[in-house]
């Protein structure tokens, strides 16, 4: 009886040991490259992510989307990438993501933003935007070469609304991503633009508002498993976890629509 009861926990124990192996060779590292606007979602997503699913996740968000896609495009090793739809429909069509694994997690909107505790200007219809573009002293935006949407967009805006001459000789270009914010929040700046998820992780800067709705800019945020994923159960578990409904909810704080 003794000898039984032995043998039934060495067996037991071996169970588990081999239980305990193979949840650990289940468990992926993967890589995710996006732009910096998913940083204020993401810094709450993945650590539930990986403490649900036992993976890790190894992050690149530390850019413009424009030059993430361009990394996928050259061939780096990831296993996601987070960019806009059309840009994942490129990516897609050059065979660098896999056909259908793409699916969308949020839409995000530009924001107008000041330095804390400056007056909000009005820029509740597009003739007030105008007003205030107009007035300002200075306005600042990232390097559109380096790829920022928001950038391009606003350019083109600009020419929209006529006034690309006026806004030259006050337009600041941040050649440093870094001066985006801290340019503003200085007072060398006066006002400055960008994804809202961004603005209202800055404690820094205040938002004003959105863009008017009739000149508002989205970016639809997609995800999609790249070609070359050496884990892409792990991809796919982390978009799968990045597009729920719980998600939804924390993009949603985050300023993603």
């Amino acid at each position: 009886m003794r000898r039984r009861t032995f043998l039934a926990v060495k067996l037991s124990i071996a169970i588990a040991c081999f239980l305990s192996v193979a949840s650990l060779a289940e468990a992926a590292e993967i890589k995710v490259l996006s732009g910096s606007a998913v940083v204020p979602p993401m810094a709450t997503l993945i650590p539930q992510f990986e403490r649900s699913t036992g993976h890790k996740v190894m992050s690149d968000f530390d850019g413009a989307i424009g030059a993430m896609t361009k990394r996928i495009e050259n061939g780096e090793a990831a296993d996601v990438i987070i960019v806009s739809r059309p840009q994942i429909d490129s990516l897609e069509k050059h065979g660098r993501v896999i056909p259908g694994s793409a699916v969308e997690v949020g839409k995000l909107g530009v924001g107008v933003f000041v330095r804390k505790g400056d007056p909000k200007p009005d820029i509740t219809s597009v003739e007030a935007f105008k007003r205030t573009l107009l007035a300002a002293k200075s306005i600042g935006y990232n390097d559109p070469a380096a790829g920022a949407p928001v950038s391009i967009y606003l350019i083109g805006a600009f020419e929209r609304l006529d006034i690309v001459e006026q806004m030259k000789p006050k337009t600041v270009v941040f050649k440093q991503r870094s001066e985006r914010f801290a340019a503003v929040a200085r007072g060398d700046v006066e006002i400055g633009f960008n994804q809202i998820s961004e603005i209202l992780a800055v404690p820094s800067i205040e938002l004003v508002g959105p863009f008017p709705a009739a000149i508002q800019n989205y970016t639809l945020f997609t995800a999609a498993i790249v070609a070359s994923s050496k884990q892409p159960d792990a991809a796919k578990a982390f978009i799968h976890f990045i597009s729920s409904p719980a998600a939804a909810a924390v993009m949603k704080v985050k300023g993603f629509e």
